[in-house]
Formats: C-alpha cells, structure tokens, sequence
C-alpha cells in the first residue's frame, strides 16, 4: 500500500485557516508572535521548572492512588490506558494551581490576559481540539518510563497539524511542525523516580507479599534499598490499606536494624533530617533513609539515639 505523502510544511507568511472560523490569517515565526513571546517571558520569569515538576508529580501520584492500591509504577500491568490517558486531564488542573492561573474562557486559562489552551499527553503528541487550533498552546510531554517531562509552547496553527482527526474532531500536531516551530519552555527535565521501580521482581514478591505484616514488608523494603532514600508517597504504597500506614511502618525500625544493621532516619524530625543531609541524603518532603554504621562514623550513636526517640518499637542494642 503506497503511503500518500505529507504535505509541505507551511511556513511563516503563508495563510491559515482554522476549522472552526472561515478568517484566514498570516502564520507569524515565534518569534515575531507577540503574544507568544509575552507568555514566555511570563513562564521564564516564573520558577517553572520546580512548579512544573511538583504538577507532573502530583497528577501521575494521583491516578496511581499508590496508598490505595499498591500501584506505583504508570505503565504496570495494573494501570490500563484510559487511567494512564487521565493524567493529562489532572496536570492541566495541577498547573493552574501551581501558577495561580483562573480557570478562563475562551480556552483553559489567560496569561497576561491573553487566552493559552493546556495540554498535557503520556505519549508521543497532542490532540488539539477545534478551539485550540492557531492559539497559543502549552504542550506538556510527561514520559513516565524515562523519569522525565519536558514542555513547549507553541501557537498550533491549523496547517500545522496532521489532517486525520478523532471523533471529538481533535488533530494532532505534525512532528516536522513541532519541531521547527515549539518553543522550549523546559528541555527534557528529570522526575523523582520511585525506588519502588528499582526493585527486582522477586524483591517485589518480598515487599508487597500480601500475607505479611507492614513491620515485615517495610523492614524488607529498606534491607533491599540501604542508603537510598524512599519518599513518604513509596512507603505508603508499601503500606497501602492500613489504617496510620506511617505510624506502623515507623514500628518497623528496629527490626530494620536488628536485621539489616541500618539507623533509619526521617525527614520529618529537624536532627534526623540534618544527620542526613550531613551525608549527602536529602530528606525534605518528609523523606526516609537507611544509613550503615560505617557510613554514619562518628555520628552513629547520635543517629541511633534519635531513631530510638521517634517511634521505635522494642530494645536496640547497639
């Protein structure tokens, strides 16, 4: 079967014509797009990068629903594709929180009073719908297998995107159009990756092994992880379904060191956090870490100490 040939890409100066209004008007380079330049210079002058990351954070945390459902990992076998699909929908409404944006007509929201549509996908591109065609876009790209996200903004003009459409009439944009005419907000940027991913199948089978108790899943999980830190979000993934997950994983931390010889700190009290980060282990975000003795040196006793004070269960001998 002969594959028809796309057509050539139309270029600043040519005319556009969207499919919901019969107005033709003249495609203008990025950089001469007015509107366009001032809401990029509003996103630059903004913290976009950690704004962004908290967002894509939240929206993927939320559809996995990990301290209800053991699912930690976006393209497991226990996440279908409609549920996958849902965290564009919930980053749009997380980026508009995190950039204190109202929720505007004509399209998703205004920036400096002019009108940008938001659009996020967990694959390869976006549908624009008919409202969206030759306005200014902010295209999220959330690439959940690679720990990474990257976002553009581009005004995504009619001839700039591929002729077939859905049933809701959304057509997607032409790579050879993205790639010559989005502009770059942030290049591919890094996502906290959940040790939980890091596991072997069989460290899995210990760690999520439904007949255990939390103690035992929990002391498990950090015997396969020393020294790495676990954010609060893993272990309540660990620990999904109990009622205070956090105050009984915290009863597993003796048997950790009974087990394992690793100090467990938290970044929820001041002098774990700061013994922590003394060694290099960032624990903001009410973070978890378990540090050998030889790693811990002359603080070990003191790290032990606090460990013992914060909700420990049983007798440790050091």
């Amino acid at each position: 079967m002969n594959r028809v040939p796309a057509s050539p890409l139309a270029q600043p100066g040519d005319e556009c014509v969207s499919d919901r209004a019969g107005c033709p008007h003249v495609i203008l380079h990025p950089n001469r797009d007015q509107e366009l330049q001032q809401v990029l210079a509003w996103l630059h002058s903004s913290p976009a990068e950690r704004l962004m990351t908290n967002a894509v954070v939240e929206a993927v945390e939320y559809v996995l629903d990990g301290a209800r459902t053991f699912r930690f990992d976006l393209h497991s076998r226990e996440v279908d594709s409609d549920e996958r699909r849902t965290v564009g929908v919930k980053l749009q409404y997380r980026i508009l929180e995190a950039f204190g944006l109202p929720k505007e007509r004509p399209l998703d929201t205004q920036i400096l009073g002019i009108p940008v549509e938001l659009k996020a996908t967990v694959g390869k591109n976006w549908s624009i719908p008919r409202e969206g065609q030759c306005e200014i876009c902010l295209l999220n790209q959330v690439d959940a297998r690679g720990d990474r996200f990257r976002v553009f903004l581009m005004r995504t003009h009619r001839r700039w995107l591929n002729e077939g459409k859905n049933q809701d009439s959304k057509r997607t944009i032409r790579a050879d159009a993205r790639d010559t005419y989005a502009v770059a907000v942030l290049d591919w940027t890094p996502l906290p990756r959940n040790p939980l991913k890091d596991l072997t199948s069989q460290q899995l089978d210990v760690v999520f092994q439904p007949r255990a108790g939390i103690k035992r899943r929990v002391t498990a999980l950090f015997g396969f992880l020393p020294e790495v830190v676990i954010p609060r979000v893993a272990i309540e993934t660990v620990a999904a379904m109990a009622k205070d997950p956090l105050r009984r994983a915290r009863q597993a931390k003796t048997d950790i060191y009974r087990e394992h010889g690793l100090v467990v700190l938290m970044g929820t009290w001041n002098p774990e956090r700061e013994i922590a980060a003394k060694h290099g282990f960032d624990l903001s975000d009410e973070s978890w870490v378990a540090l050998k003795r030889e790693t811990l040196g002359e603080d070990f006793a003191a790290a032990l100490r606090t460990m013992m004070r914060t909700g420990t269960s049983g007798a440790i001998n050091p």
